[in-house]
């Protein structure tokens, strides 16, 4: 545990820790003889358990490189060489940077909340409320960070004291089950309607960057459906509690979220996204329930920054250098490293009409090819299959454009060049004003547009594995900085509460009380309902699960939805033989099918190399790796 040892060390000597932007603090080192003395600064103290979330090596960047390879996801853009470090790329070894960065982050914040929970009792000012709630979050926090382990990792060293010696942590690996309970223990503890410590969501006022009841009990509902899934990458048959006890505790703490709380979904989907990127919280709906918080533009000493928006989102010129360029001509600059994939694509539309589609399907079916004639490039015609769909969460999450500068002389951006014919149109309909528009384009000669909104004029082709589009920058207030964003990432929303409470409720009864569940989340989408009745336990099961899809991608739960449902390794080997052939896929043939080529290894990640040189008590590594 080298590296684990130097971190604790660091922060007992007087390592630095960084703020979350919700306390607005200043970054500051501690020396533990001479610290909590006073309720500040045991709230400084709380506030860098907190900030673990937020490093680099956890939501601030490199969860995406880790958790975002999946059916729906991958890494991409045209030519695109492998990333370098992460899963995501099937490339990984247990020496990989990121799996590495990661299994020590969420060891440093274990630490970090267990010498909160040693040391509290010296502040002397503090209110007895105030005290309880501080506890309560270091124990939920600590026990959030080894769930991330078990989730990971699956056994794990497992410790509830801080380090004090840099001498003798050999640990050795403790059942996972074993941590489960512990986990489910403090979060159950501290979350009680009656004695727990955490506040509500409504005496938080609805701000969630910190961690509130409703947020322990959607997390809690995660945990139980995760654990009901155990037996699948344990290679065994389920257990009584993972066929039934797990999935009604699933269900009982959801639907504690769901009552007397005062949560609902946004107005509209794209609204809820709109806050995130615009650092405002629930503006229409409190659906947002829990968030991994970041601020600034990297010009202040205080780096709270993240990459949400920057590593995945829509692209645009960079224009971070030009002090000047500002609004819509600079709408934020993103790499484009994750895309979707066609069977994302299809579960929002269809691909032509067909009589076996029953009518809870997404797309409204009325997809019709469109010739058209382009006066400015002598009559030339060109195909489109122009797709309608009602499913508003299709041209947000996937992107419908590609933010151009037209006069390629770094002065910003003019126009937005659509992917597709009709997707202006869709775009249109639906924006009511949320976002920049640059008016009908106008043009210079046979091809180039001197500015404006224009489709893309180019043969029909059948690539459709387009970039997401879910996290946008152009709706950041402050002048951005090429790489560095202020976007909060949603940890726990409550549409995902919502498909836990039908997930669980079919499992345990049938789906003849989970329609109103699921289909709550599809009427906010504009996609027909799902008509009672209409489907047996197996098919609101996949349904539920197609439904995850379209409502949560690129939100990172879809890489262990798949492994507690048994399907990692067979819904991505399912895509190898399209991805290869290219056509659809964004990257062509060259290397985008390597990455879907998993094997049972995967369904947990590596110990690093770094953890078993340095903690000898752990002798063997996952299997496969």
């Amino acid at each position: 545990m080298k590296a684990l040892k130097y971190t604790i060390f660091t922060l007992l000597l007087g390592g630095a820790l960084t703020s979350c932007n919700f306390l607005d603090k200043d970054p500051y080192q501690i020396t533990l003889p001479n610290y909590f003395n006073t309720a500040d600064e045991a709230s400084s103290f709380l506030t860098g358990i907190y900030a673990e979330l937020g490093q680099s090596t956890f939501y601030g960047a490199d969860y995406m490189y880790l958790a975002g390879g999946d059916d729906l996801s991958h890494y991409g853009g045209s030519g695109r060489a492998p990333a370098t470090k992460g899963l995501i790329c099937n490339t990984a070894t247990s020496s990989d940077p990121a799996v590495t960065g990661f299994w020590y982050t969420l060891y440093s914040g274990i630490n970090r909340a267990n010498i909160f929970l040693e040391n509290i009792d010296r502040v002397s000012d503090i209110d007895p409320e105030l005290k309880a709630q501080y506890i309560a979050e270091a124990r939920f926090l600590r026990a959030f960070y080894y769930f991330n382990l078990i989730q990971c990792w699956g056994d794990v060293p497992f410790k509830t004291e801080s380090t004090k010696d840099v001498v003798g942590l050999d640990i050795a690996r403790t059942d996972k089950q074993t941590i489960y309970d512990f986990v489910i223990k403090e979060m159950q503890e501290v979350s009680d309607e009656n004695t727990g410590g955490l506040l509500t969501a409504a005496q938080l006022n609805y701000k969630p960057g910190r961690v509130s009841k409703s947020a322990a009990w959607g997390i809690l509902a995660r945990i139980y459906l995760f654990r009901a899934g155990e037996f699948h990458r344990d290679n065994r048959a389920a257990t009584e509690a993972e066929r039934t006890d797990y999935y009604q505790a699933a269900k009982d703490y959801a639907l504690k979220v769901c009552t007397n709380q005062g949560h609902d979904l946004a107005r509209d989907y794209w609204d809820y996204f709109i806050d995130l990127c615009s650092d405002e919280y629930n503006t229409t709906a409190n659906e947002s329930i829990w968030e991994a918080e970041f601020s600034g533009n990297n010009t202040s000493d205080v780096k709270a920054e993240g990459r949400i928006g920057n590593i995945i989102g829509l692209a645009a010129p960079d224009m971070s250098s030009k002090t000047n360029v500002i609004g819509s001509a600079d709408p934020g600059y993103a790499y484009e490293f994750i895309f979707a994939t066609p069977k994302l694509y299809r579960l929002y539309c269809i691909e032509e009409p067909s009589t076996q589609v029953s009518d809870y399907m997404s797309c409204d079916l009325t997809l019709t090819k469109k010739i058209c004639e382009d006066k400015d490039s002598e009559n030339e015609v060109w195909k489109r299959y122009q797709i309608k769909t009602k499913d508003t969460r299709f041209l947000w999450n996937i992107a419908p454009f590609a933010y151009v500068e037209a006069n390629g002389k770094n002065t910003g951006v003019t126009g937005r060049r659509f992917y597709e014919y009709g997707f202006r149109d869709l775009v249109n309909a639906h924006d009511m004003g949320r976002s920049y528009s640059y008016g009908d384009a106008t043009w210079d000669g046979d091809t180039e547009p001197l500015a404006g909104d224009y489709d893309y004029k180019s043969y029909f082709t059948k690539n459709i594995a387009r970039p997401c589009a879910k996290f946008r920058r152009e709706y950041e207030a402050d002048k951005k900085d090429k790489n560095s964003t202020a976007i909060n990432f949603p940890i726990l929303r409550y549409s995902d509460v919502l498909l836990m409470v039908a997930e669980a409720e079919n499992e345990l009864n049938g789906p003849d009380a989970a329609y109103d569940y699921l289909n709550k989340v599809r009427e906010r989408a504009g996609a027909s309902t799902v008509a009672k009745g209409s489907l047996d336990k197996e098919g609101f099961r996949q349904m539920v699960r197609d439904e995850r899809a379209r409502e949560l991608c690129f939100e990172y739960t879809r890489h262990f939805d798949l492994i507690r449902w048994g399907e990692f390794e067979s819904s991505m080997k399912a895509l190898v033989d399209n991805a290869r052939a290219g056509g659809e896929w964004n990257q062509g043939p060259s290397n985008v099918y390597t990455y879907f080529q998993v094997s049972s290894a995967q369904n947990y990640f590596p110990i690093p190399d770094a953890e078993m040189a340095v903690n000898k008590a752990i002798t063997s590594n996952n299997p496969g790796w």
